[in-house]
C-alpha cells in the first residue's frame, strides 16, 4: 500500500512515522509538505506529532489552513484513511475532521511519559489487529493532550462507540490516577462517524519495536495495511472478468 506522511513547518515526529511505516512495517511511505496541492494517490495519511507553526495560537489552528489540509479533508469526505497523531489529532479536531478538542494538560506542564491506553472498539481500519479490551503500552509528550467536549457530544462519542482508546492502568481501568492529562472520560483517543479517521494523543510510531521499549504501536499500522489490501482485493474481485 502507499503511506502519506505530511510535514508541517514544525513537525518533529515525521520521520519517526516514516521510519516505523518504511523501516519496521516495509512499506514505502511519500512525504507531504504542506504547501503541496496534492496527495500522489496514497492509501493513508498520516498527519505526524511535533508543533506545527510553533503552535502559536493554539496547537493545530494554523495548520489546518495548510494548503494540503484542503486535499486531506477532501480524501477523508471520500472515505480515505486518515491518522493523526498528537499535533495530528489537535489539527484534526481544528479542521474539524473529529469533534471535540484538545486543551492545555490539567497540569499545565508538558508531559513525556510511558502510558497505558485500553483497545475500546476494533472494528474500525486502525485497530482491527487488536482485541477488544487489549491494554497497549505507548509514550506520550504534550502540552496540550487534555481532550473536551460538551457533554452532549460526549454522550454521542460514547454511544455511538468513537471513542477508540482510552487512558487505563496497568490492569486496565481507567482510574484518574491513569488519566495523564485530565482528558474527559480518560479518552485518548477517537474516530469520526464514519470511522476513517482516527486521532489519538499517545504515539505508536514511537512503540513499534520492542527493542526501544514496546512493539503495541505497531499493531495500529499493521490494521490499516491489512484493511486497504483486503479493500483493494475486493475491489479486484467485483471486477467481472473479460474486462
Amino acid at each position: 500500500m502507499r503511506w502519506g506522511v505530511v510535514t508541517f513547518p514544525g513537525s518533529l515526529d515525521d520521520s519517526d512515522a516514516v521510519a516505523a511505516i518504511e523501516g519496521v512495517l516495509g512499506d514505502p511511505v511519500t512525504r507531504l509538505w504542506h504547501k503541496e496541492q496534492s496527495l500522489h494517490g496514497v492509501d493513508c495519511v498520516v498527519l505526524p506529532g511535533g508543533f506545527s507553526y510553533g503552535d502559536y495560537l493554539r496547537p493545530g489552528a494554523m495548520a489546518r489552513f495548510s494548503p494540503i489540509m484542503e486535499r486531506v479533508i477532501e480524501f477523508a469526505s471520500a472515505g480515505g484513511l486518515v491518522l493523526g497523531i498528537c499535533n495530528g489529532f489537535q489539527i484534526l479536531c481544528e479542521a474539524g475532521l473529529l469533534p471535540g478538542a484538545l486543551v492545555s494538560n490539567c497540569s499545565m506542564s508538558f508531559i513525556c511519559d510511558i502510558v497505558t491506553v485500553r483497545v475500546e472498539e476494533n472494528d474500525t481500519a486502525f485497530t482491527r489487529a487488536y482485541t477488544n479490551g487489549e491494554v497497549l503500552k505507548m509514550p506520550i509528550k504534550h502540552g496540550a493532550g487534555c481532550f473536551v467536549a460538551a457533554p452532549a457530544m460526549l454522550e454521542e462519542l460514547e454511544d455511538r462507540r468513537q471513542v477508540i482508546f482510552r487512558y487505563v492502568d496497568s490492569a486496565g481501568r481507567a482510574t484518574a490516577d491513569a488519566n495523564p492529562n485530565g482528558s474527559l472520560n480518560n479518552i485518548a483517543g477517537i474516530c469520526n462517524q464514519r470511522r476513517n479517521v482516527v486521532g489519538l494523543m499517545p504515539h505508536p510510531e514511537h512503540a513499534c519495536e520492542k527493542l526501544v521499549g514496546s512493539d503495541s504501536g505497531l499493531g495500529l499500522f499493521r490494521s490499516i495495511k491489512t484493511a486497504v489490501t483486503d479493500a483493494a482485493g475486493r475491489q479486484r474481485e467485483s471486477v467481472p472478468s473479460g474486462l
